[in-house]
């Protein structure tokens, strides 16, 4: 019976500390916002994404306590900026080396800066938190001085396909637009069986890809995740060099965990639109499509139900055809001080909410207390009792967005406030 991978691995990102690891006699890891990783060859060697610009440094470090050797190439799997933004750092420091990524990287870049302003905001209530602590330990460990975010331009470029070798090992660049942007690659050691994927599938190993960020992107479409899968799949490795956290290793865990994940999409995928020809709304799909047993996998980072959402708004946009309002202007918290003076004040809705809430409808709960706190922000009644929903909801989650989001709220309730995010 399978025991799936996604019970006894890590969650959610972590960004670099000091301490590299050596992998297996020629690659070594430094973990961070997303893994780097660096190949040594007889003739040089080959980095595989960079981190943040702040981590570039930690990354640099960490391999230097393996590896002296020169940087020829420098790949990153695909165009997010922590993946991206330790390019010229260590371009600085190998002025020689050649950046190689997919040829979809300037338009993710393009679109990444675009919004630079919008997702960070949005990003705050998830990781100011903890980079207020990293930025803490850097300090303590006597570095302050940190590399400004990059955004490179590649020497080397393609479309499907790219190999070449060096010092006797041969490398393969394989197109894979996957679960988190169109420009991912994965880097195949044919000879060794070891394909660094980066996080082609999400951050997590062994989770459904997330279809939607809750800090905002473009939607993802589950097809293409699931041919990224087959993609990988097709390649048998005996190891998986994921961005995020240690290694898979074994092909027969690797195929059996792939398989899987590749046939969790196409059902949800299929389910969704199944429901949706049957004319069936999309919160009924939210709440009646689940997984299989023999197709688990975690929901740490992506959840079902958020990907259901995804692809019915994907395939047919917002107008979810509920109500002419739908196609105005006007939301509608715009009469929420109309239906508490209608029904009898915000006494009357906080005891309902009370009573949603002792019959844990805890969402139900606060549809009603998010009526009362939009007109009086303040309101104590309504507030205590949002605290007490919030604290309910949160041990009956692992998924690190949510968990991220509750916590948040639960500060912000109390009368804290979001810092915020400063890379």
């Amino acid at each position: 019976m399978r025991d799936a991978i996604y019970k006894s691995r890590p969650v959610g990102p972590e960004a670099a500390r000091f301490g590299g690891q050596r992998i297996n006699d020629f690659i070594f890891m430094s973990e961070g916002n997303s893994n780097a990783y660096l190949i040594e060859t007889s003739d040089g060697s080959i980095l595989v994404n960079t981190g943040m610009g702040f981590e570039a440094e930690v990354h640099r470090r960490n391999f230097a306590d393996f590896s002296t050797a020169p940087i020829k190439y420098i790949i990153t799997t695909q165009g997010h900026v922590d993946h991206v933004g330790g390019v010229q750092h260590f371009r600085n420091a190998h002025p020689k080396a050649k950046y190689i990524a997919q040829s979809g990287n300037q338009e993710h870049q393009s679109y990444d800066a675009r919004l630079q302003a919008f997702r960070s905001s949005r990003s705050a209530f998830a990781f100011a938190d903890k980079f207020a602590e990293l930025f803490a330990y850097y300090g303590e460990q006597g570095y302050t001085d940190f590399a400004p975010q990059d955004k490179p331009i590649p020497d080397i470029t393609f479309d499907d396909r790219y190999e070449f070798s060096l010092g006797g090992i041969k490398i393969v660049l394989i197109a894979a637009a996957g679960a988190e942007t169109n420009d991912s690659l994965v880097l195949w050691l044919p000879e060794q069986k070891i394909c660094l994927t980066g996080n082609l599938f999400g951050c997590p190993f062994g989770h459904f890809p997330n279809l939607v960020t809750v800090r905002g992107d473009r939607y993802r479409d589950a097809l293409t995740c699931a041919n990224a899968v087959e993609t990988v799949l097709d390649l048998e490795a005996d190891m998986l060099l994921y961005g995020h956290h240690q290694p898979v290793v074994g092909r027969a865990v690797i195929q059996t965990e792939l398989a899987v994940l590749r046939d969790a999409i196409h059902y949800v995928h299929d389910e969704t639109v199944r429901g949706m020809n049957e004319g069936k709304d999309l919160h009924t799909l939210m709440q009646n499509i689940q997984l299989p047993p023999e197709l688990e996998v975690g929901q740490g980072y992506g959840k079902v139900s958020w990907s259901i959402r995804a692809i019915w708004e994907s395939y047919a946009g917002w107008f979810h055809h509920q109500s002419t309002t739908e196609l105005y202007s006007v939301p509608p918290q715009s009469i929420n001080a109309d239906l508490i003076e209608m029904t009898g004040g915000v006494d009357a809705l906080v005891k309902r909410a009370g009573e949603k809430f002792a019959s844990k409808e805890y969402e139900q709960a606060l549809h009603l207390l998010d009526i009362v706190l939009s007109v009086d922000p303040s309101e104590l009644s309504a507030k205590t009792l949002s605290i007490q929903v919030h604290e309910a909801l949160l041990p009956l989650t692992d998924n690190f967005w949510l968990s991220a989001w509750l916590n948040n709220q639960l500060k912000l309730l109390r009368g804290g406030h979001t810092d915020a995010l400063k890379v």
